[in-house]
């Protein structure tokens, strides 16, 4: 196998691969050794014609195509290897040559890593966070456990009140007719959760049971089903039971409960520790967001057309993975949603380009520090890896091989780069948090928030998919293996 690089615009390059007719040859012998049990040839056993009577009767070119395959995934890996440019994208093959007795030939066209011109990457500004803890984000964090552990009990002697769980039958009529989808009994509904369409739940307020009231509602503008997108509706409404949740008592009994103090004086101290370490947790990963963007933006680079488009789709794998694990494949996220990968992967673009960019600027910064792994640094690594996923270290390393024991040290250079970034920022400022802002947090949090239909379930996972942070590392192959 030989290969030749041609320079394109914009950080593109096309590789010329040419395969001796040889290995071409033993390839199509292999997909031969495979298919032969399924071609039937008059006068020969099933799976017994030898291939010069398959190719006879089918033609040369029977077994090309598959065989061209098998060369093309064996030999595209040896020649990004060879060829020794940082391929950062899926390839475009084209086949050039495919004859009997010749070398097969196949061009791939890949982004290559773009040149990064690293602006100001020392002392970048960053905005200094609050780290200090309330007594108010304490009792909200207490708040939240209590709400955990409330029982909730059925009422009988009053009319609904915001923050109950009713059971409700209810059928929705515009211009007066019953519209699909509309109708719902028995359901659960949390008033003020934000369940249902705006002004609904609040309109319950007051009602009493086993009574019918309305409930008049307009549809928003883009609501999912365009045949009641901006309409009015009315919903005819019976409440037919209340429940409310009834909170623990904050004191000692409750505290030993929840945790492993037996006083709410400890119970406290310890919510505070954790909220601390937690807000610092918080601060660290912000901060370091924070000076990435700040080096980008001060940078220059021009990111290949590919190289965006293999994020976006390694984004949405990724995503289609999380789903599997929730018991939902893409096919039926896209029937709920209404979405089509397209769109997805569309929308996921900023976050790809966002990873890019951080990926890139860390790894500039790693070689303008000169920054190395030290082996130990490399075994620590593994170590943790090995305690994470229950194997020996050893073995780990075994199952990697050479490309991710390499691909891991570059992650570690990325992660070396970043720490440094936020070890040489400046602070300015500070953003604190106000007690009001707590509290709602807390209120928000605390909230079970039913979901009206599935699509709104595969919604949030959509926004989930746009909204996740850039990741700078890579998956080892001990996660593989374990997946």
């Amino acid at each position: 196998m030989s290969v030749s690089v041609e320079k394109l615009e914009k950080s593109m390059a096309k590789l010329t691969i040419e395969v001796a007719a040889e290995s071409f040859d033993k390839a199509i012998d292999k997909v031969y050794n495979k298919q032969k049990n399924k071609i039937q040839i008059p006068g020969f056993r099933k799976g017994k014609a030898p291939r010069h009577m398959i190719e006879r009767m089918y033609g040369k070119e029977v077994f090309f195509e598959d065989a061209a395959n098998e060369v093309i995934n064996e030999e595209y890996p040896k020649a990004v290897d060879e060829c020794g440019e940082d391929v950062v994208s899926n390839p475009d093959i084209e086949v050039s040559q495919i004859e009997a007795g010749k070398p097969f030939i196949f061009t791939a066209t890949v982004a290559l890593k773009p040149e990064v011109k690293l602006g100001k990457y020392k002392g970048v500004e960053v905005e200094k966070m609050d780290l200090d803890v309330t007594d108010e984000e304490v009792n909200a964090e207490i708040d939240q456990e209590r709400n955990r552990n409330a029982r909730t009990i059925e009422v009988t002697d009053r009319k609904v009140e915001d923050g109950d769980i009713v059971t409700l039958d209810f059928e929705g009529f515009v211009d007066g007719i019953a519209f699909e989808g509309g109708k719902g009994t028995d359901y659960p509904l949390t008033i003020g959760s934000g369940s249902f369409i705006p002004g609904f739940e609040e309109q319950l307020v007051g009602f009493e049971i086993g009574k019918e009231g309305e409930v008049n509602v307009t549809f928003p503008k883009d609501y999912h089903s365009e045949d009641l997108a901006g309409k009015d509706a009315t919903f005819k409404c019976t409440v037919k039971a209340i429940k409310t949740r009834e909170l623990p008592e904050l004191n000692d009994e409750f505290a030993s409960d929840v945790s492993e103090f037996e006083t709410v004086a400890e119970y406290k101290e310890d919510v505070k520790k954790k909220l601390a370490e937690r807000k610092e947790a918080e601060a660290k990963a912000q901060r370091e967001d924070a000076a990435v963007k700040a080096v980008i933006e001060d940078s220059e680079m021009e990111l290949p057309e590919k190289m965006v488009e293999t994020q976006q789709r390694q984004i949405v794998n990724d995503f289609a993975q999380r789903l599997q694990y929730q018991g939902m494949n893409m096919q039926q996220y896209m029937q709920y949603t209404g979405n089509t990968v397209e769109q997805l992967l569309e929308q996921v673009k900023p976050q790809a380009i966002e990873r890019i960019q951080s990926r890139l600027v860390l790894e500039a910064v790693a070689a303008a520090e000169k920054f190395e792994i030290a082996e130990n640094e490399i075994q620590e690594e593994l170590e943790k890896m090995a305690k994470q996923y229950n194997m020996e270290a050893d073995k780990v390393k075994e199952l990697m091989g050479d490309r991710e024991i390499k691909s891991l040290k570059d992650d570690l250079l990325v992660q070396k780069a970043a720490k440094f970034l936020v070890e040489n920022a400046k602070e300015v400022g500070a953003k604190k948090t106000t007690r009001k802002a707590a509290a709602k947090k807390s209120d928000d949090a605390a909230e079970e928030k039913p979901k009206r239909t599935r699509k709104t379930a595969a919604k949030k996972s959509d926004d989930a998919a746009a909204e996740e942070k850039p990741k700078r590392t890579r998956k080892t192959a001990a996660k593989k293996e374990e997946e």
